[in-house]
């Protein structure tokens, strides 16, 4: 596997299976700095939203690389306030003039509330109109994913989701098989929960590959076909997890991990509470 693995998604696409995730990095310097020091190492796949209000400084850092526009993956998300008829396409639009590019690689829905199954037919047409390549949806994971999926004419391509060793999320895996939907992992490394990190198997492994814990699970993820892309502002610690791809864990290391499935959640929120929290905030759009 190489630095630019690469996974096809279901209409076709191919997306680098490692980037880096911007989620809580302030808009300005840091933003910049993190994706442009990525991208120098070799990343070339950058996980944004618009509720992050940070897609300008991913934009910036982009065109500042130097490197091909085309060579480079950036996702992005709509917040559930730019869902709705006629309105999604406003959002899109004012997306694209964010981040300073004329396509956005994968557009996804953040949330399962609002008006999502407008916003799901605007963003079909924008993929018609060359705007949008792929289009997928993020944290659907109640009977609402059958609802949209069922719904669509494009497949989503991705669900992006909490994912990790302590909740694998084999049940989701199963749902969205008929859809050809590949799971995107938010918290790859369980929200760095010590737990989750100093695992004994992980350390007994790193002491194995001479990697380090996060390194190893990192790896598991890959091997596990998941898409992901850790945070971190930290030049060494972006290099540190992007340097992954020097050797395999074997089928029973895989195995043996798989075991350590407890289905614990870092993030919990019922839909009702989604519902609540998420309605009345509105991110800045200009």
């Amino acid at each position: 596997m190489s630095e630019q693995s690469l996974i096809k998604l279901n209409d076709g696409n191919m997306i680098p299976q490692y980037g880096i995730g911007v989620f809580m990095i302030p808009d300005g310097e840091q933003t910049v700095n993190a994706v442009k020091t990525a991208l120098q190492l070799g990343v070339r796949h950058i996980d944004t939203a618009h509720a992050y209000q940070n897609e300008r400084s991913v934009g910036k850092a982009v065109k500042d690389s130097g490197i091909n526009r085309h060579d480079i993956w950036i996702t992005s998300k709509l917040w559930v306030s730019d869902y709705g008829k006629d309105i999604t396409t406003k959002a899109i639009n004012k997306m694209l003039n964010r981040l300073d590019t004329d396509y956005i690689d994968l557009l996804l829905l953040h949330q399962q509330v609002g008006e999502y199954l407008d916003a799901w037919k605007e963003a079909e047409q924008a993929v018609k109109l060359g705007k949008v390549r792929s289009i997928g949806i993020s944290n659907f994971e109640s009977e609402r994913l059958e609802e949209l999926c069922n719904f669509a004419s494009v497949k989503p391509s991705v669900n992006q989701v909490e994912l990790h060793p302590y909740f694998q999320q084999n049940e989701l895996k199963k749902r969205l098989k008929k859809y050809g939907t590949l799971l995107e992992s938010w918290y790859p490394i369980g929200h760095g929960s010590k737990e989750l990190i100093n695992e004994p198997l992980f350390t007994e492994l790193g002491e194995k590959y001479h990697k380090s814990n996060v390194q190893i699970i990192l790896r598991w993820h890959l091997q596990e076909g998941n898409i992901i892309f850790p945070k971190s502002t930290n030049p060494q610690h972006i290099k540190d997890n992007f340097d992954i791809f020097d050797f395999c864990l074997s089928n029973e290391e895989m195995q043996k991990i798989r075991g350590l499935d407890k289905g614990v959640r870092f993030y919990n929120a019922t839909l009702s509470q989604q519902e609540a929290m998420f309605k009345n905030y509105r991110p800045a759009d200009d």
